[in-house]
């Protein structure tokens, strides 16, 4: 009996040359040298977000060794002579970054439905995309190429589960997908918020209280009881006495209100000084710049 075709979880490490070496061939059959020029972004690619830091430390691994796997690629149908990156965007921009003149690539025909797989395979299986990002990409599949959520997740290698609460994040508030975005809220947060009858208003309460999914889950579940309730905030914790008085006598001293915000430890911090006009800013500088008493 002929074997199940498998997902592209399996294909792509083909296609990208991680399969184990033979002493035969150390590299996949197929890679040529590219300049980096000619190589431009693919249109299918997911992720709108790259991490400069990792982009840097890769950068200088590529400048010490070299970009150790290919990049697969398809000729371009926009740019004369060019290519668009299939898979392994990163290192083409760590290696611009590294000066390198070319890397090495794998050319492959393939159409616009195995590119967006490929693309979004790629970022899933190394866990390198957002949540509003990976759900962008199966929204694509499903729309444009007409899978179904159980297709879909045979072909990434999820979950239907996954997938279909992953996609279940696009239908939030535009205020709540803002926030999930730019990672103030996690996607476990994100997704206990679908159930909430006022997702924003909830969202809010969990900013301000920090809560935890587990008590975000819980108050979901009271917002679905009592919609008019309204968590309380934390009690503020009890300042330093000792901070306190310091407060006050450079406060006195200044003639300004002042703050002292300690760091976790104690041994660093932050003092801030409020003043009303130019002329408070102009006092305080004068007193600094006053001599020092003998």
């Amino acid at each position: 009996m002929m074997e199940q075709r498998r997902g592209l979880g399996r294909g792509l490490s083909a296609l990208l040359g991680e399969e184990p070496p033979t002493p035969a061939a150390e590299a996949p059959a197929g890679v040529r040298a590219v300049p980096i020029e000619r190589l431009h972004p693919g249109r299918f690619q997911p992720r709108r977000r790259f991490d400069e830091e990792g982009i840097a430390a890769l950068a200088d691994s590529i400048a010490a060794q070299g970009v150790l796997q290919p990049l697969l690629v398809r000729r371009s149908q926009t740019m004369l002579d060019g290519y668009e990156i299939l898979a392994g965007e990163r290192r083409w921009r760590a290696a611009q970054r590294a000066k390198l003149h070319e890397v090495p690539v794998l050319v492959r025909e393939i159409g616009d439905r195995e590119a967006l797989e490929l693309a979004l395979v790629e970022n899933v299986q190394r866990e390198d995309l957002q949540p509003l990002e990976e759900a962008q990409g199966y929204q694509r599949l499903i729309d444009e190429f007409g899978y179904t959520q159980e297709q879909l997740a045979y072909r990434v290698g999820k979950s239907r589960s996954h997938v279909a609460n992953t996609t279940r994040l696009l239908s939030l508030p535009p205020a709540v997908r803002a926030r999930l975005d730019d990672g103030s809220l996690s996607a476990g947060h994100a997704r206990a918020l679908l159930r909430a009858p006022d997702p924003v208003a909830l969202m809010h309460d969990i900013l301000r209280l920090e809560l935890s999914v587990r008590q975000t889950e819980h108050a979901v579940q009271v917002q679905r009881e009592e919609p008019k309730y309204v968590f309380p905030a934390p009690p503020k914790p009890q300042r330093d006495v000792d901070l306190v008085a310091v407060e006050r006598e450079l406060s006195g001293l200044l003639g300004l209100k002042l703050t002292v915000h300690p760091s976790k430890g104690g041994k660093s911090g932050v003092l801030q000084i409020r003043y009303r006009s130019l002329e408070q800013l102009d006092e305080v500088l004068a007193m600094l710049r006053a001599p020092k008493a003998r």
